[in-house]
């Protein structure tokens, strides 16, 4: 069948100093792990995830994801400060792909803005495209498409790993998924 994995983060920028992180990964409804708000950490919610990517792997994932989220927090920090945007406000972010059965794959991206929709990837021409019209959105679409480091990534992150780590946990969640 048609399966979809998703990355979904919120966070929750309570001043220029804190901000809260919330992170939940899914296997169609099936929560896969949950970032640890205070450490950045995954911690896995089935037993099969974990022994489905070698340790070094989660590792690199992990790593890589803690840096991310300083990066973000950083950023969307030093945007809010320059553009005199008023705290509290949250930023949801999500992110993932889907797998049809003959392996062919769509991914997609996500940014909202206080609950509303605000950007999204269209990951054919690898663009930030605007869901809200607004100074604020022009501003962050520019932003994100100057950011070639992160552009990059996640080119690579949906035109390959996606696809192939999704495969894996499929092999290794197979019982789980045919439950549902």
């Amino acid at each position: 069948g048609t399966f979809t994995v998703r990355l979904l983060q919120t966070t929750t920028f309570q001043n220029t100093s804190f901000a809260d992180t919330e992170g939940l990964g899914l296997l169609e409804d099936i929560e896969l792990g949950s970032l640890d708000k205070h450490t950045w950490s995954i911690r896995f919610c089935q037993p099969w995830v974990r022994p489905a990517l070698p340790r070094a792997d989660w590792d690199t994932i992990e790593n890589l994801l803690k840096i991310y989220l300083q990066q973000f927090n950083h950023l969307i920090n030093e945007g809010a400060m320059q553009r005199d945007i008023p705290y509290p406000f949250v930023v949801q972010c999500m992110a993932g792909c889907v797998l049809y059965p003959n392996r062919s794959s769509l991914a997609f991206g996500y940014v909202g803005y206080n609950g509303q929709d605000f950007l999204s990837f269209d990951t054919k021409n690898f663009t930030w495209t605007l869901s809200q019209d607004t100074e604020l959105s022009r501003y962050v679409q520019s932003f994100l498409q100057n950011y070639t480091a992160l552009s990059e990534l996640v080119e690579t992150l949906f035109n390959d790993t996606c696809v192939d780590d999704m495969e894996v946990l499929l092999h290794y969640g197979r019982a789980a998924m045919e439950r549902q």
